[in-house]
């Protein structure tokens, strides 16, 4: 997800000496256990050593696996190095620690508890979980999701990412940690001397887990040629900086972004941000690298606060300097239909005097043709048309991103918008919410404690499907799902996902109004 915390949040920190010591307990309980037979468990022999999961109803859970060695210490902003090798058999059969953050159990906003952490948090937190078949003769594709959280919270652990339903039909799912907030994206100009470029350290993260995984998967059945990206909101905009990523070349054949394409923050460089870290190192206290470094994590949280000011940046390292090609893989990219009704209290509200005047302001000579197209002669008629004119906007920033994508690709693209109301607190005041669609695509309905009714059901295999024959094909069409057409240059249609599924037209008039205004410079932000 992408959701600022904006205040709701409280500091639940695991010491890392704390965890270290849990770690070691668990390694000798795991042993002992093993040894005496008084468990069943799978394992598994990766790289590193051996693992012991656990196992349900037909799938294998492999969870809190280290990618890497804990970013703590000297490797706090420093690029994530290799794991080492452990003797005997490690337990996995629990999560590992969140990366640290603020977290809010209960939930927050149309957000519950299955939507955010319940672990506890760390420093110590680059860790990833496997679910799969747990027959592992042959090779099956596989499925890396990459968590949302505005790059300041989020965990593989959240309870909606939950793979053991996509493992029942047969692909290898994986969910990752990476480091978040100021731990995860701080540029300075000191760690910028120091190692070359700074901040991106989540990316980097992300590129160790994707590397570790063309390494190990196939001793969990996986096929290493066969891994596909997926991530909502952060995690849509990590899938793209990845494609863009040369250290990320050859890791993924596939790609799904949620609430991503033509919906991201801007990547500024890395000149533009360093003063940022400059006066973050200064708001803390620290003079000198290895004094910011020496900082207890809570002194880091508290000085990042809850509003989003670390994200991906171009280095010139991780990320080129300047926009440069996509990886030619074939990719889904969509949106829900009200991305922004958790971040706006007058989302899909207005008069018919606020709205004609902020057209006339915002689309200058297109606006008598915008109203034309979304008529608000009344007040009433005003609330409808800015709740339709925010979801063609995102349409449309989709569209627009797709045809630039388009110019310099050959793979197909699948786009669509979800418009389901997901039912439980706020249905009525958040409709299809920013990544309420999640929960359906991992069939991990019974995570909530939501009044779901057979259509639920169905709308979760519908999704499932779609992105399980694209995990496996790289196309999202099958047999017993409505035909989903991959994108057209210069076209004007998705695919509505939702209760009624089948081909939404934003139409080129209204199509050409949004080119135009993009064109001048206008955001077609819907947030």
């Amino acid at each position: 997800m992408g959701e600022p915390r904006e205040g709701r949040t409280r500091i639940q920190q695991a010491p890392h000496q704390r965890g270290r010591r849990r770690w070691a307990v668990g390694l000798t309980a795991g042993a002992l256990l093993a040894a005496n037979g008084a468990m069943a468990q799978p394992v598994v022999q990766v790289a590193e050593g051996r693992l012991a999961g656990r196992e349900a109803d037909g799938v294998s859970a492999f969870l809190g696996v280290p990618f890497a060695a804990p970013p703590v210490g000297a490797n706090r902003w420093r690029a994530p190095v290799p794991v080492a090798d452990w003797q005997g058999v490690r337990p996995a059969a629990q999560f590992a620690p969140s990366c640290s953050q603020g977290v809010a159990p209960g939930g927050f906003g149309p957000w519950t508890a299955e939507y955010v952490v319940q672990d506890p948090v760390a420093e110590d937190c680059l860790y990833l979980n496997v679910w799969a078949p747990a027959k592992r003769a042959g090779k099956r594709p596989v499925m890396v999701w990459i968590h949302g959280g505005a790059f300041m919270a989020g965990s593989g652990s959240v309870p909606i990412y939950e793979g053991a339903g996509l493992a029942a039909k047969d692909v290898v799912a994986v969910t990752i940690n990476y480091r978040l907030g100021a731990l995860g994206f701080l540029a300075h100009p000191d760690l910028t001397a120091e190692a070359g470029a700074s901040g991106n350290y989540g990316l980097m993260d992300q590129v160790a887990a994707l590397r570790w995984i063309k390494r190990n998967i196939a001793a969990f059945g996986g096929d290493p040629d066969q891994v596909t990206i997926a991530g909502q909101s952060a995690g849509a905009l990590s899938v793209l900086a990845l494609m863009e990523a040369p250290a990320a070349k050859g890791l993924f054949a596939r790609a799904v972004a949620q609430s991503g394409a033509g919906l991201s923050m801007p990547t500024p460089p890395l000149a533009a941000v360093e003063p940022q870290g400059q006066a973050f190192a200064a708001a803390a206290g620290a003079k000198t690298l290895a004094e910011l470094r020496a900082l207890p994590v809570e002194k880091l949280l508290a000085v990042s606060g809850p509003a989003p000011r670390f994200f991906p940046i171009r280095d010139g390292a991780v990320l080129p300097s300047k926009p440069g090609a996509l990886a030619d893989v074939p990719l889904i990219t969509g949106l829900t239909a009200d991305e922004g009704s958790a971040f706006n209290p007058r989302y899909g509200q207005a008069t018919a005097a606020a709205f004609q005047a902020q057209a006339r302001a915002q689309f200058g000579p297109a606006a008598e043709r915008l109203l034309a197209l979304y008529p608000a002669a009344t007040d009433a008629q005003a609330g409808q048309a800015a709740l339709s004119l925010a979801r063609d906007k995102g349409v449309a920033a989709t569209l627009l991103w797709l045809e630039t994508r388009a110019a310099g690709s050959r793979a197909p693209a699948y786009a669509y918008i979800y418009d389901h109301p997901e039912p439980g607190p706020g249905a009525d005041r958040f409709g299809a919410f920013h990544s309420s669609e999640i929960p359906y695509v991992f069939r991990t309905l019974d995570k909530a404690a939501r009044p779901f009714v057979e259509q639920d059901r169905a709308l979760a295999e519908l999704m499932s499907t779609y992105w399980l024959n694209f995990v496996r094909h790289g196309d999202p069409n099958g047999a017993g799902v409505p035909a989903w057409a991959p994108y057209v240059a210069r076209g004007s249609d998705v695919m509505r996902l939702g209760q009624r599924p089948g081909v939404q037209g934003l139409g080129s008039e209204k199509l050409e109004i949004f080119r135009a205004y993009s064109r001048g410079g206008g955001p077609l932000s819907v947030f």
